[in-house]
């Protein structure tokens, strides 16, 4: 299936390495141009020649998104860089597992202010695509509380909300949000891969929640994001699409 991204302009956060790195190389290989931050330089660069090398536009910016100013310079850069935004992905996340006052802020910065800041910096280029989409990645522990931290589930459970109400608000506007909320998502240089590193008992007992015997990999979490955001998922909005192997015990309405 042709997903009808040839020639649109993307920007993803985090999009040097894992989920956000793979929705990045996919939509390239769709023949989308793409924009990307991250914090690490050295991993932008290298992230953004890759891109480049798929025939493509690419940009990109190191900053922490934390940063109101950079991260809004980063978005006007790449608006420019690009010629224009028709979807913006916003994947950073925190991941702080810890139970500490510090947690709650560094999720409520990095996950929930972030998002926040980068769709509204985004959306006065959006505004002017026949296909405008935004995308907030999330996480299962947003819909049901797991072994992390209080603070890294709560704010999960925003960005839905958050999203949820974004595309309401927008739908006039022929704008569409959506929600993608991976499960176990097991990469290279990621959180479950360090886990089975140093946790390993920890990592087998999360292995052994999978019914399918195995975490998802970033590329499937990618193949997901990237059809959503797509013009072939023109009247899909407001939705949050689960990508876990029916790791969570719910039923979805």
């Amino acid at each position: 299936m042709d997903l009808q991204l040839k020639g649109r302009k993307a920007i993803i956060t985090g999009g040097s390495k894992g989920i956000g790195r793979a929705i990045a190389d996919l939509l390239a290989e769709e023949g989308c141009d793409v924009a990307i931050c991250a914090r690490n330089a050295g991993e932008v660069e290298a992230a953004v020649a890759a891109l480049r090398g798929r025939g493509v536009a690419a940009f990109g910016q190191a900053l922490d998104v934390r940063d109101k100013a950079a991260l809004e310079r980063w978005v006007s850069a790449s608006g420019d860089a690009l010629g224009g935004i028709d979807i913006a992905v916003a994947n950073v996340s925190a991941l702080d597992m810890n139970r500490t006052e510090e947690a709650w802020i560094n999720q409520f910065e990095i996950d929930m202010l972030h998002t926040v800041r980068t769709v509204e910096a985004a959306l006065p280029h959006i505004e002017r695509s026949d296909a405008g989409s935004i995308l907030v990645i999330s996480s299962v522990s947003g819909l049901e509380y797991d072994f992390t931290s209080p603070a890294y589930g709560t704010f999960k459970a925003a960005l839905i909300h958050y999203a949820s109400r974004m595309a309401s608000t927008l739908a006039p506007k022929h704008i569409r949000v959506n929600t993608v909320s991976p499960g176990n998502t097991y990469f290279e240089g990621g959180i479950w891969q360090h886990i089975e590193r140093n946790m390993p008992d920890l990592f087998k007992t999360a292995l052994a929640k999978n019914p399918w015997g195995r975490m998802a990999t970033d590329a499937e979490v990618a193949n997901a994001a990237v059809f959503l955001v797509s013009p072939r998922a023109s009247f899909i909005t407001g939705v949050n699409l689960v990508v876990d192997g029916a790791l969570t015990n719910r039923v979805q309405y």
